[in-house]
């Protein structure tokens, strides 16, 4: 069994690495999904000694969380499971709107503990702000979830520096998820040390910028999914990126690893981080990401990296 680490101040201990499953049933992301080889990715994490789930409502929406319902149904060790889902994605009509009401959000969990099939939500985050509702009443309504025994630790996602402030202000919030890699590094301005201040559990999501810094695409390719908006991956951009890349791979290579386990590992070195949340599509990702466990960077090599990409 893989060395647990604490998330945060709560009493969650999770494998250090995670995973995420947009692509468990998340039709509305990726084509073509193949739903048992999506909750083939869950049984193989878990049978690995990987702990910690990462889902959400709106992946689907709601498909993600049936089918991770499912196989939680059939393995029955709920108990050692860290299972993280999200809400705030409205559906009114054709439109999808934000709420973070305290109404819409208890509402929220009751649906999530259906689909998840499950009597206890681990750690429940807000999925994104809306405009209204004042972020400190909206963690005060998942407060009485937690208190109630619905939920186990209080998260929010893509907040703003000052919204987290906001929803901090009783001290109630255990986790921040938000965007962060080596290609997008905001998140070093004020969130990080905010969490590390207030020992709130920093998880970041698109660790591996859509694949990007896992080292495996070429000047080349041409990209139809999410990836062909996104401005890491336009011209002169990807094309310095890629450079950059290759001086990691220069680290992995001493190492006998690739790239994407030593910028996951990287990633484990940075304070408030415990935890990371790489994806998949196939389950033999999976086992590859554990392979990040094996890989120790001396202090030489993360500073090497945090110069590379700063």
């Amino acid at each position: 069994m893989a060395k647990q680490t604490r998330l945060g101040k709560t009493d969650l201990h999770v494998n250090p690495i995670g995973l995420g499953t947009n692509a468990v049933g998340g039709h509305n992301l990726y084509p073509n999904l193949d739903e048992e080889a999506g909750k083939e990715l869950v049984r193989t994490a878990l049978q690995n000694g990987i702990n910690f789930l990462d889902t959400a409502f709106i992946y689907g929406p709601e498909r993600s969380e049936e089918l991770i319902g499912e196989v939680l149904k059939e393995t029955g060790n709920r108990s050692d499971i860290v299972l993280a889902t999200k809400g705030a994605h409205k559906f009114v009509g054709e439109d999808v709107v934000f709420d973070n009401s305290p109404a819409f959000l208890k509402q929220a969990v009751e649906g999530s503990l259906k689909r998840l099939q499950t009597d206890y939500i681990d750690v429940f985050y807000i999925h994104f702000p809306d405009e209204n509702t004042p972020k400190d009443e909206a963690v005060a309504a998942l407060k009485q979830l937690k208190d109630e025994g619905k939920i186990r630790a209080i998260g929010v996602s893509n907040f703003s520096i000052d919204q987290l402030k906001e929803a901090n202000k009783d001290g109630y919030v255990d986790v921040y998820q938000g965007e962060y890699n080596l290609l997008q590094r905001e998140a070093e301005k004020e969130l990080l040390p905010y969490t590390t201040e207030h020992s709130i559990s920093f998880i970041p999501y698109f660790p591996l910028a859509s694949g990007l810094l896992a080292g495996k695409y070429t000047k080349d390719m041409v990209f139809n999914d999410l990836r062909a908006k996104m401005p890491h991956f336009q011209g002169e951009a990807f094309a310095q990126n890629l450079e950059k890349v290759e001086q990691i791979r220069k680290i992995a290579d001493a190492k006998h690893t690739e790239v994407a386990h030593v910028v996951l590992a990287w990633y484990l070195t940075r304070d408030s981080i415990d935890a990371i949340i790489p994806g998949a599509k196939r389950a033999e990702q999976v086992l590859d990401n554990l392979k990040t466990l094996d890989v120790h960077l001396t202090d030489e090599e993360t500073k090497e990296i945090d110069r590379l990409f700063s």
